[in-house]
């Protein structure tokens, strides 16, 4: 059941206090949706099991996870697939729908209110265009699920579904990084293509991994915050 109500946190009359939009009970625990500001200047906020996933605020380093993937493939791919793991506030998904090169573009998302939030909610502000892209699909499943079963293949995963391979959101998301993860994330790849994972922090011990895993090319690109360390993405490439 959907229950609408201000966060306990909110200050009456505080323009930039946290607004609880809508709190629900998902298959994986509990999604918030909050609002801090009002108007023009309002941001979003996603919040799973009390942790803070992201928000409406930037975007800069959820649109390099899919212009990065997409600069690493050859440039001869004639209309490339990719999956984007994890719907978010819609920032790879739009971003994917502004490049005409991209061919298939599948989103995987398993939490339903997330979906709702763009379909029928704030967050089709940023998403409703590429919701509307004939390109465009959004599957509700689990994604290492999905990754390990899906019937076809595709040149690039674009992974957002946690704070980064150190600090997941799921105790089960762990298993996405781990080599029998990793080695499924390959084999859905077609040869050539590329692995990108969106991390709040860098990770040499996750760089290591996806080398054990048989990616080449592994690197990580790097977007300044305003505090702490830089978000980044990780990739690796499938041998051609």
């Amino acid at each position: 059941m959907t229950t609408l109500q201000r966060d306990p946190y909110d200050t009456p009359g505080a323009h930039d206090g946290p607004v609880t939009l809508e709190r629900r009970d998902g298959p994986y625990g509990e999604v918030v949706l909050r609002r801090r500001g009002t108007g023009a200047e309002a941001v979003h906020e996603i919040i799973a099991n009390g942790c803070f996933l992201m928000d409406t605020s930037d975007g800069r380093s959820e649109r390099l996870l899919v212009d990065a993937a997409l600069a690493a493939l050859p440039a001869d791919r004639a209309e490339p697939a990719v999956l984007i793991g994890g719907l978010g506030v819609g920032f790879s998904l739009a971003r994917a729908a502004e490049e005409p090169r991209w061919g298939r573009i599948t989103v995987v998302e398993r939490e339903p209110a997330v979906i709702g939030w763009h379909r029928a909610g704030p967050l089709g502000g940023i998403s409703a265009r590429a919701l509307a892209d004939p390109r465009a699909e959004i599957v509700e499943d689990d994604l290492l699920g999905h990754v390990r079963t899906a019937p076809v293949r595709y040149d690039a995963l674009c992974l957002d579904i946690d704070n980064g391979p150190d600090w997941t959101v799921t105790e089960g998301n762990d298993s996405l990084y781990s080599p029998a993860g990793l080695a499924a994330c390959r084999e859905r790849l077609t040869p050539g293509g590329v692995l990108a994972v969106w991390s709040a922090r860098p990770s040499a011990r996750f760089e290591r991994a996806l080398r054990n895993a048989g990616f080449e090319g592994v690197r990580t690109e790097e977007i300044t915050v305003a505090r702490g360390v830089p978000d980044v993405v990780h990739l690796g490439q499938r041998a051609a």
